[in-house]
């Protein structure tokens, strides 16, 4: 099974998918930055982008957004999906496609991949087999 903007057969993303994912991303920011968007959750949550996947096809864009501070997620995932068809006009105004993709949003769980990999870096299990002989301290 794929995901929403990921190539079949786990092909990395085309220049042209990653050149419109980055598009989007800085107009989508610019966005919720200005508080174009009248929505009372909105309104007082900083939400970061830190990355929107196209499709192939480029029809379908995936945003990935955060709260600052990870709070009310749930809320502020609901509220952008409330909004995006108005957010997906907007888009339209700033950036210059012959379609612009249907938007969906999810929260980005790329922060706590990195936090989940580095307590396994950091855990008993794994300094005991990085000892000195293996890329320790020793010479």
């Amino acid at each position: 099974m794929t995901r929403r903007g990921s190539n079949v057969a786990g092909k990395p993303p085309s220049q042209r998918q990653l050149r419109v994912g980055e598009m989007l991303r800085h107009a989508l920011a610019e966005i919720l930055q200005r508080g174009d968007i009248a929505d009372p959750v909105l309104e007082v949550a900083v939400v970061t982008v830190p990355e929107v996947r196209a499709t192939p096809d480029l029809r379908h864009a995936t945003a990935f957004v955060m709260p600052l501070g990870g709070q009310h997620v749930d809320e502020v995932i609901a509220a952008l999906n409330r909004n995006r068809k108005f957010i997906r006009g907007e888009l339209a105004h700033k950036v210059t496609l012959k379609y612009m993709p249907d938007l969906t949003f999810e929260i980005d769980r790329s922060f706590d991949e990195g936090d989940r990999i580095d307590q396994l870096l950091r855990s008993p299990e794994v300094a005991r087999d990085l000892g000195p002989e293996d890329g320790g301290d020793g010479d």
